[in-house]
Order: C-alpha cells, then structure tokens, then sequence
C-alpha cells in the first residue's frame, strides 16, 4: 500500500469525494442503457431494407425509422397488443411479420373485415406480398415507417 500525504489526497491515495462521482456516473450510464433499451423494445426501431419489393420508394440498404407505438401498444414477442389507438391506413408503409413469420415492409393498399389488411410491394415483380399469403392480421403488424435515410 502507497500512502500519499498532502493536500487532496486520502490514506489510501485517492482525492476526497471521487468515489461518489464515480458511483454516480456509473449509475448515469446504467440509466441511459436501460431506457435506450426500453424505447428501442417499445417506442422506436431502426431497420435496414433488404430486397427490392419496395424499389423505387425504399431501395436496399435503406435505413428505416419505425414506429411501434403508432398503431397502439404492442406487448413485446408477442402478437398482441394491450392497447390500440388507431388502424392502418391506405397508403402507409407498415412494418409486419409475415405468416410465414419473416418481417417484411410493405404498402398497406387495403383494409379488410376482421382485422386484416391487404399488403402489397410497390415493385410487383419483385414482391413477395398479399397476392401470394393472403390478408395480414392487424397484430402482425410492428410499427409504421416513418422516416427513411438512403
């Protein structure tokens, strides 16, 4: 064992207080994983595009911004949801495991009975979509694209 005297130092040679602020940064980091986690299995997702069903409005390699909580709220590797606020719309680009169980990006084109909607790629010759599975249930669905980065 060192021992240090002098001004700011302890016995043990470490400055008076800094154990306190180390803790406490420690704590700080711990915080900020937890909730980035927390949004990122509840709030919002990031997703790259693979594939070439949505050329030319999404191309492969695009970043995707997804909204999970904009449809209601989702229990977590499930496929229920504890509340939902709103449906999706013609026109929206949702996010959804297919019943095959892949995650695919599609056009929602339409909304029918019982809780199904009708997915379709805007590339039809390269899209995998409703035309060959059929209607998707509205509690497949992940989220809504919001935003794209190419």
């Amino acid at each position: 064992m060192i021992i240090l005297s002098g001004e700011g130092y302890s016995a043990l040679g470490k400055t008076a207080g800094s154990g306190k602020k180390k803790v406490s940064v420690e704590k700080a980091i711990i915080l900020a994983f937890i909730v980035a986690l927390l949004v990122k299995i509840f709030v919002l997702d990031i997703m790259v595009a693979e594939g070439y069903s949505m050329t030319p409005a999404i191309e492969p390699g695009t970043i995707l911004l997804v909204c999970q909580v904009y449809y209601g709220l989702r229990q977590p590797f499930s496929g229920t949801y504890l509340a939902r606020w709103r449906v999706p719309q013609t026109g929206d680009v949702v996010v959804f495991f297919t019943p095959f169980g892949e995650i695919a990006v599609k056009r929602c084109v339409e909304i029918l009975p019982g809780g199904m909607f009708y997915a379709l790629g805007d590339n039809a010759d390269q899209s995998y979509d409703s035309r060959n599975y059929g209607p998707v249930s509205f509690n497949n669905i992940i989220g809504r694209v919001l935003g794209i980065r190419r």
